[in-house]
């Protein structure tokens, strides 16, 4: 794989590092073990033919992860994969994005910083180190963040299931 002025990772080591990020990542948003696993194959294909340069090996899980939820998105609002999905599959969504929903909310409440990290570390699987970088702070500046956020988040839903 050869990438124009920029870093260069092959594609066996981005899927040793990365498969198991990617394929969490689609199955999460999938709910199907097969079409994560088509995804997570998928990703990777495109990987291989992708010509932009990568400013380092963060930017290639990030650059796969946004790929593997762009490709799971495409194939959940799909008219094939809605027309087959079963009524139980449907009640279980439906009852997963009622509990979500609540907590989506409750860090759309957020103040930005918070919001932010709490994004990146739960709903994009990034460690406290690799945000701190993303974001140009100490690790104990994130930390701390995270810990104000989830104590925010805790007063939230309390008061929620308090009204």
């Amino acid at each position: 794989m050869e990438k124009q002025n920029g870093f260069v990772m092959s594609v066996e080591t981005a899927m040793d590092r990365f498969a198991t990020d990617v394929y969490r990542m689609a199955y999460a948003r999938t709910g199907n073990k097969s079409d994560a696993e088509d995804i997570t194959q998928d990703t990777f294909i495109k990987y291989i033919k992708e010509e932009k340069p990568f400013v380092d090996e963060t930017h290639v899980k990030a650059w796969l992860l946004r790929v593997a939820i762009n490709s799971s998105k495409n194939l959940v609002t799909s008219a094939w994969h809605r027309k087959n999905t079963s009524m139980d599959a449907v009640d279980l969504m439906s009852t997963v994005m009622e509990e979500e929903s609540d907590v989506y909310a409750a860090v759309q409440k957020l103040p930005e910083k918070y919001r932010i990290v709490i994004h990146l570390y739960y709903y994009e699987g990034y460690s406290v180190e690799e945000i701190a970088k993303m974001l140009s702070a100490n690790d104990s500046t994130v930390k701390s963040w995270m810990r104000r956020a989830r104590l925010k988040l805790k007063e939230l839903l309390k008061e929620d299931i308090d009204v």
